[in-house]
């Protein structure tokens, strides 16, 4: 059931219509993070896959700079290559050679050159007898040296050594690979390099898509702005709104929402709110709909309703709405008293109207006597009644409950007595609309119980008694209360029950009443309690005060 459209729940019905603001073209949270974390990933990404490249070429400088230096110093400390420096023909011998080597070490170039620079050998044999070039100085003072040089292949990476007899420099020998094959070498990497790139990007922009997925879903698919400006419209209703606002998730445990008032009204603690924390008869409601269901607590009257929030078809949680009745309940119960003791009048009034027709037709009959005992009889008996009430009681609100009360319990075709040890002064501690609250319930409650017999009574003692056990000198007296009746009665554990239970329906009204009063004694430090025998009564002794 979705929730109804009432000021209460704007921020229910903004929150339901946040689907519509998705259509307004702009870009949903959800899609905002999910294109920045794709562009953030890209260039990650991209910015990987240069660096993997250039330490992938650094590695091949790294590699091929000792490779040409390890195949110049074997080839310069190889015996063969002294003796065939001295020998007649330093190119027949050294050629095949460094050739040999060459194409099995992969190098470019070998070259084993004279001191003055002359080669001996070379892979274009139409440099043979050349000038080498390139550095050697630091070679023919005996250092074995790498550089990165341009020669007659193109750029490359050499190392030159010298050949020694004894302590003389006889020859040098220089190997190298150019630029190219090297950049050949780091382009055969580069498809591992792209695959685990594209890899790498593919697997990150699933995961940043599947988050975004989760984002869109927690967010209802709302903009930045307009997420904040639902947060402070929701801010500001729940400060504004002067009805208690308590929203549950879907498990029903912790409160999502709760706005002052319904702080105030619950007497709920700062902080998180949980089920528990509320009133005990709010805890046992049901999760669905609830429609205007009476709650009393400690010092309130509250009315509840409960509805179920839905987003796309399906339940996210209750909304639970709390209005404060404690002083409309006050104003309905005077309410109560006065209709009930205008009824009582105009049924009396009706009587007395069958009365005087009765006692003027017997006077027309010729019988005045008997039309005067006729009209005094019943006169004496209604008028003894409301004397007796009048001194014995000394609030006049009081007093007109209990005479209301007698004859609507005789429409009811119940007898309600009020017993001789009705007396009181004054109803302190309780106001005048305490009085009723407290009187009118419990009769109500007793009528009700004693409809339920065939010649049903109620009795109502109201009065003053002593307390033994009173703590305190000015603590002596209390009111007391108790109503009786020919109903079959509630055992203490019903009776707790009920007084605790805070709601009224149709089925069962008792519920109210009973908890009114019982907030109504609790809050006068009174007691109350059930009787079952000799027979079914509620008594309520409440504490007086004597004032100075």
């Amino acid at each position: 059931m979705a929730v109804r459209v009432t000021p209460v729940t704007v921020w229910c019905i903004t929150f339901s219509g946040g689907k519509q603001l998705v259509r307004r073209g702009r870009l949903s949270l959800a899609g905002q993070a999910f294109a920045l974390q794709l562009i953030v990933l890209t260039l990650m990404v991209a910015v990987g896959a240069v660096l993997a490249v250039l330490d992938a070429r650094h590695h091949s400088d790294v590699t091929t700079t000792r490779e040409v230096r390890d195949v110049a110093v074997s080839v310069a400390e190889a015996p063969s290559t002294l003796s065939a420096v001295y020998s007649t023909d330093p190119t027949g011998r050294l050629q095949p050679v460094t050739e040999r080597i060459r194409n099995a070490t992969g190098m470019d170039f070998i070259v084993v050159m004279a001191p003055d620079r002359t080669r001996y050998t070379h892979t274009n044999p139409d440099m043979i007898g050349k000038p080498f070039s390139g550095n050697i100085d630091r070679a023919l003072s005996g250092e074995t040296f790498t550089e990165t040089f341009t020669g007659t292949l193109g750029p490359s990476i050499r190392a030159v050594t010298p050949v020694y007899d004894g302590g003389r420099v006889v020859a040098l020998v220089s190997a190298g690979v150019t630029r190219a094959k090297i950049g050949d070498q780091v382009a055969t990497q580069l498809p591992l390099i792209i695959g685990v790139a594209a890899a790498g990007l593919v697997l990150s922009g699933s995961g940043s898509f599947l988050l975004s997925r989760r984002l869109r879903r927690q967010t209802h698919g709302l903009a930045p702005d307009e997420l904040r400006a639902m947060y402070e419209q929701h801010d500001a209703v729940l400060h504004s709104i002067h009805e208690g606002l308590v929203v549950f998730g879907i498990a029903g445990e912790r409160a999502e929402v709760v706005n002052d008032e319904a702080r105030r009204l619950l007497e709920l603690p700062d902080g998180e709110v949980r089920r528990g924390d509320l009133p005990t008869s709010m805890q046992q409601m049901s999760w669905g709909v609830v429609r205007d269901e009476m709650h009393v607590t400690g010092d309130r009257i509250l009315l509840v309703n409960q509805d179920i929030v839905t987003w796309e078809g399906r339940p996210i949680g209750t909304v639970m709405t709390i209005r404060d009745h404690t002083e409309l309940r006050a104003v309905m119960g005077e309410l109560d008293s006065v209709r009930s003791f205008a009824e009582s009048l105009h049924a009396q009034a009706h009587e007395a109207a069958n009365r005087l027709h009765t006692v003027i037709t017997m006077v027309e009959l010729g019988r005045p006597q008997e039309a005067v005992e006729f009209a005094t009889s019943e006169l004496r008996l209604s008028q003894a009644l409301i004397d007796r009430l009048l001194d014995a009681v000394g609030s006049p609100a009081l007093a007109a409950l209990l005479l209301g009360k007698v004859n609507q319990a005789a429409e009811r075709g119940i007898e309600l007595t009020i017993t001789e040890e009705t007396a009181l002064d004054s109803i302190e501690p309780l106001s005048p609309q305490e009085t009723v609250t407290l009187v009118g319930n419990l009769i109500d409650n007793a009528i009700d119980a004693a409809a339920e017999s065939s010649s049903g009574w109620v009795e109502v003692t109201v009065r003053h008694r002593d307390i033994p056990e009173a703590v305190s000198a000015e603590d002596h007296s209390a009111l007391y209360v108790r109503v009786a009746d020919s109903g079959p009665g509630m055992s203490e554990e019903t009776f707790a029950r009920a007084s605790q239970r805070g709601y009224s329906t149709k089925a069962d009204h008792h519920g109210l009443g009973l908890a009114l009063v019982h907030r109504l004694v609790a809050r006068h430090g009174g007691t109350i309690r059930t009787e079952l025998h000799p027979e079914s009564a509620v008594t309520v002794t409440i504490p007086r005060k004597d004032t100075p």
